[in-house]
């Protein structure tokens, strides 16, 4: 498999001030897999450690902090010499060894001709801890579940994804090409973008053992649950994990604590949800009272809805049989658009892009709000051909945006004053729609 972030490991090994490597990223989103794979292709050989697997490691960090004294330990340990910039050296699972976390400061200060990097599945919960971390010592980059850029290229459709990625005016794709790109959309839809499960589906296009594999993923993940979450909050992990196919059908995606138990409040289940997040599992899109800059200021943390981190996962946890792929438009509908929803927010976070939603004092709600080039702009998500957006014109009425944008199953076009996106290239949001804001100026 290849992924986009080897353009950016390429661009951390051949960097004049570099730092140790910190990668974040979720269980199975194919940190180890693409960590090795740069070590062999980019370096002369790779000495690999994983703190999970191997416990003992913790016991090299003890004692002085000295990278000469840590590098001769870990060296005796594999029986080879580990050698400045030919040796990529990568400590996985880092988040079970405080001390080896910590000693990235060291390799920064004292060692930077050793090309490092380190990665975790649960680093977000880990770094929540206060004193975990040295603060400026590490450059960081995320890895999340494949994209489907990233899916077309798997898939042997290289030339599709170049040419939606170099697409430069909001007209129309001819109609051939956009009936397979919504025929690629709907298996995207159904095996998310999980390396494993991707490379099944192109290895055998079996739906089925697709499916099979997202539940072992899911059971995974509420093992993990059991493992390494406080143990007081196992049970409300559990029952947020479960309810969250149930919050995203809803009309108003709003989360509900009440939708998980009746008796939930915020207070109780906090610390559940900060966990979840931690762990990249969930991606949390937060209210906004206004779309100004910066979108952080105007934030809630009250007020928010929740995503899974993979749509394939959420479909799997709902149970949707993988023979809806074949029942025309059906599938981008089921849920109430909540797949639709959830795989927009999906690709915007693959992007870098921390979206949030905004509503009215009314009924009028747009779906994301984004901050991009020094701009907020709105989009609106609908999950079948139905152009109609009443939200986004309340929004226009009342601040008069630059620009507005729409993201359906239709092809690329413009309606009045908004840009519509097809789902299957929403990666080109809000590029495009920037762009046209500024070709009418």
């Amino acid at each position: 498999m290849i992924r986009d972030i080897e353009v950016q490991l390429d661009n951390w090994k051949n960097s004049t001030d570099r730092k140790p490597l910190l990668v974040q990223g979720a269980r199975q989103v194919g940190k180890t897999y693409t960590l090795k794979k740069f070590g062999e292709t980019r370096y002369e050989e790779t000495a690999y450690f994983n703190f999970e697997e191997d416990p003992a490691l913790g016991e090299v960090f003890e004692g002085r902090q000295a990278p000469e004294r840590i590098l001769q330990l870990l060296s005796a340990y594999i029986g080879r010499l580990i050698r400045p910039g030919s040796t990529l050296l990568i400590f996985d699972e880092i988040q079970e060894s405080n001390r080896a976390l910590n000693s990235l400061k060291y390799f920064c200060e004292e060692a930077p001709d050793f090309h490092l990097v380190a990665a975790g599945s649960l680093l977000g919960v880990q770094l929540s801890r206060p004193g975990s971390f040295p603060v400026g010592k590490v450059k960081f980059l995320s890895l999340a579940p494949m994209s489907l850029m990233e899916f077309f290229r798997a898939c042997g459709e290289g030339q599709i994804r170049q040419l939606i990625e170099t697409w430069q005016q909001l007209e129309p794709v001819p109609s051939a090409l956009h009936d397979r790109l919504v025929e690629l959309l709907k298996y995207y839809y159904l095996t998310g973008g999980m390396p494993e499960v991707v490379a099944k589906f192109v290895d055998q296009r079996d739906l089925k053992a697709c499916r099979e594999l997202q539940k072992e993923i899911l059971l995974a993940y509420e093992l993990d649950f059991a493992k390494h979450a406080p143990n007081s909050d196992i049970p409300k992990i559990l029952d947020i994990w479960k309810s969250l196919p149930g919050q995203l059908a809803r009309e108003n995606k709003k989360f509900v604590y009440s939708s998980v138990r009746p008796s939930a409040r915020a207070r109780e289940y906090g610390d559940a949800l900060n966990w979840l997040e931690g762990a990249g599992l969930i991606i949390r899109c937060r209210h906004v009272s206004a779309p100004r800059l910066p979108l952080s200021s105007y934030r809630s943390e009250e007020a928010f809805k929740v995503y899974l981190l993979d749509v394939g996962l959420l479909a799997a946890l709902s149970d949707l049989e993988p023979g809806v792929v074949v029942k025309g438009s059906e599938l981008f509908t089921e849920f109430r658009g909540a797949l639709a929803e959830n795989y927009v927010a999906q690709q915007l976070v693959s992007r870098g892009i921390q979206p949030s939603y905004w509503t009215s004092t009314g009924n009028a709600e747009v779906d994301f709000i984004c901050q991009s080039s020094g701009k907020v702009v709105p989009l609106e998500v609908k999950a079948g051909i139905n152009p109609r957006s009443k939200s986004l014109r309340v929004y226009q009425e009342k601040y008069s945006p630059p620009v507005l944008a729409r993201t359906t199953l239709l092809n690329f076009r413009k309606d009045g004053g908004i840009c519509n996106f097809p789902l299957y290239a929403i990666s080109r949001f809000p590029e495009l729609a920037l762009k046209q804001a500024a070709s009418m100026v």
